[in-house]
C-alpha cells in the first residue's frame, strides 16, 4: 500500500500556512494519517539549506547557485521524508515541492524549463497527487507578505520577477488541470479555507478516500 502526496503552492502571501493546517484538519477527519512538512526544508539538511537561500546576506547567490541548491534539499526531503512515508502507506503534504523551482527559478529567474525538468527527473522523481494552486494577485500577496516582518532574500525582488513567478504557475495549472486544482486567494481566509475544503472533499470522493 503506498500513499497520496498533497502539495500546496503559491505566490508570497497567498495564505499556504493558514491552508495547510485546513488540509491537514480535513485529511485527518476522514482518519488519513498524514505527514505535514515542507520546502525548502523538511529535514535538518534542508532546513539548513533554507537558511542560506533565504539569508538576505546572500545578494550574491547566482540563478544556478540557488537552483542546485534547492534540489539539493529536495533530494534530501524526498529521500528522508516523502518516499519512506508513502512507502509506508502515509499521506504526505507538503508547502511547496517541485513546482516551486519551475515558478521561481525558472519564471522568476530565467532558467531553462529543460533543466529543471532534468534535475527533477533525477533528484525528486515522485510526483505529487494533488497539487493546490493558491492565486491571488502579486501586489496583494506582497502586501500581505509585508505585514508578516522583515522580508527574505527572495521576498525581496522586484514586482516583475513574482509576476513571472505568477504567470509560470498559472501557466503549469494550465498544462496538467488534472493534478492542479487553482484556489481563489484573494478572498477572505474564511472563504478560501471553505473553497479548498470544497475542491479537497471532490478529490478525496473521485478517488474513493475513507470517510
Amino acid at each position: 500500500m503506498t500513499g497520496r502526496f498533497i502539495t500546496l503552492e503559491g505566490g508570497e502571501g497567498a495564505g499556504k500556512s493558514t491552508v495547510l493546517d485546513a488540509v491537514r484538519e480535513r485529511l485527518a477527519a476522514r482518519g488519513i494519517d498524514v505527514v505535514v512538512t515542507r520546502e525548502p526544508g523538511g529535514t535538518p539538511f534542508a532546513e539548513a539549506v533554507r537558511a542560506l537561500v533565504l539569508d538576505p546576506a546572500r545578494g550574491e547567490m547566482c540563478p544556478e547557485s540557488e537552483l542546485l541548491l534547492m534540489f539539493a534539499a529536495r533530494a534530501q526531503h524526498v529521500r528522508e521524508i516523502i518516499q519512506p512515508a508513502l512507502a509506508s502507506g502515509r499521506w504526505v503534504l507538503s508547502d511547496r515541492y517541485t513546482d516551486a523551482s519551475y515558478a521561481y527559478q525558472g519564471g522568476g529567474r530565467g532558467q531553462p524549463v529543460e533543466r529543471i525538468a532534468a534535475l527533477e527527473s533525477w533528484a525528486a522523481p515522485v510526483r505529487p497527487d494533488l497539487t493546490l494552486l493558491l492565486d491571488l494577485p502579486v501586489a496583494d500577496g506582497l502586501a500581505r507578505a509585508g505585514a508578516r516582518g522583515a522580508a527574505d532574500r527572495i521576498e525581496r525582488e522586484a514586482l516583475d520577477f513574482f509576476e513571472r513567478v505568477r504567470a509560470a504557475y498559472r501557466a503549469r495549472a494550465v498544462a496538467e488541470p488534472v493534478r492542479f486544482r487553482v484556489v481563489d486567494s484573494s478572498q477572505p481566509i474564511g472563504a478560501v479555507r471553505e473553497a479548498v475544503g470544497t475542491v479537497l472533499d471532490e478529490w478525496l470522493d473521485g478517488i474513493g478516500a475513507a470517510e
